[in-house]
């Protein structure tokens, strides 16, 4: 077993942390405050080809591997929770879908300028009434002469007012057994009776774009199916569990940064004739905390593994989101507990980084359903 990156994951991982350092975290907590997406960022990192870490050179990606980008989503995760949701979003929902289902047309359409940068990629699934019961879709969509016509509203969707198109979840009629067939459709943003809005007051991940989008007779060719027609369901499910890998990466990023203040703040603070750091109350605390970030990156980094060596994965993508999460709360709870009275300031940022790694625990699958499909694999 060798836990040492190669040459190039160090450079990707080096060449994003002075990015991220110099250009994403001076303007984290103006972000924040604001409720502002900075496309900026966006287009620096487009530059540096960060959207086209994991796919081939041939869709204007750079070759790269998983385990890459899972170190380029933490260490932008590190500087803004939500900058770096945005980010993982639009490589593992927007992009990575068409990689894998898309056809060689759909590929070069659409996935090329999302791998570029030229776009940011959008995956339209969450409901209202249908979050983590996305079986539950009430999205419709039918077949008249040759175009889909799709009704319906998504909500809490990633990126969608910097997306060119957002591939929507619709279901498109009945199997054998009665179950709802839902149908991946590609629709994009420009089409007439798509309406995007932005207007959510969240508790964290602020610099992230999140928007609601109304379907209301939307029409589309019926070429616009990503994948099997019948398996959108499954398909969906799939690009879930790549996506565990990269939102377990940004908590392990937002909490590796929270650890890093509360030990700053720690050797800085003075109470009783000695820095705070010396009391064996506050060293335990920051232990636990070391040590479960590392065990977080740990499983982040096999479960990304897996995946590049085309190996089963699901269970430890669902072990790093789940485990990642939690211990992300924890750490960024903890880091307010080490700066008492001035970690529920914003001007010292631990509070902002407990507010953002709250939706770690729900997006993507909340903890409860990473039990689910945990213990499922298990055979319970």
């Amino acid at each position: 077993m060798n836990f040492e990156l190669t040459k190039e994951q160090q450079m990707i991982r080096d060449m994003v942390k002075e990015f991220a350092r110099e250009e994403i975290a001076p303007y984290a907590r103006e972000l924040d405050e604001k409720h502002e997406f900075r496309k900026e960022s966006f287009d620096k990192m487009a530059e540096l080809g960060l959207f086209g870490i994991p796919f081939p050179e041939e869709y204007g990606g750079s070759g790269g591997d998983t385990i890459s980008y899972a170190l380029a989503v933490e260490e932008i995760g590190r500087a803004c929770g939500g900058t770096g949701l945005s980010y993982a979003a639009a490589v593992s929902l927007g992009a990575t879908p068409f990689y894998n289902f898309g056809t060689e047309e759909q590929k070069q359409e659409f996935l090329v300028p999302m791998a570029q940068g030229k776009t940011l990629g959008s995956f339209g699934l969450t409901e209202p009434n249908a979050g983590s019961d996305a079986g539950g879709t009430r999205t419709k969509a039918y077949i008249e002469g040759d175009e889909w016509v799709i009704n319906g509203e998504k909500c809490w969707i990633t990126n969608a007012s910097y997306a060119r198109q957002v591939v929507v979840t619709a279901v498109t009629g009945k199997n054998d057994r009665g179950k709802n067939i839902i149908t991946a459709i590609i629709v994009p943003t420009d089409t007439p009776g798509v309406t995007i809005r932005s207007e959510y007051q969240k508790m964290g991940v602020r610099a992230s774009n999140t928007c609601e989008i109304i379907l209301e007779n939307v029409r589309v060719p019926r070429e616009n199916v990503l994948g099997d027609e019948k398996k959108g369901f499954g398909q969906f499910l799939n690009t879930l569990d790549g996506g565990r890998i990269s939102i377990a990466a940004l908590s392990v990023g937002i909490a590796q940064s929270a650890y890093e203040k509360a030990l700053q703040y720690s050797k800085e603070r003075v109470q009783f004739g000695n820095s705070i750091s010396k009391l064996q109350a506050i060293q335990f605390k920051l232990a636990d905390m070391a040590m479960e970030i590392e065990l977080a990156r740990n499983m982040v980094m096999k479960a990304a593994w897996l995946k590049d060596q085309g190996k089963p994965f699901k269970k430890e993508a669902a072990f790093a989101k789940l485990f990642a999460s939690e211990m992300g709360f924890r750490t960024c709870n903890q880091a307010i507990q080490i700066h008492g009275g001035y970690g529920y300031m914003a001007e010292y940022d631990v509070e902002r980084h407990l507010r953002d790694i709250k939706l770690m625990e729900i997006g993507e699958g909340t903890s409860e359903i990473q039990r689910v499909v945990i213990s499922r694999i298990l055979g319970c």
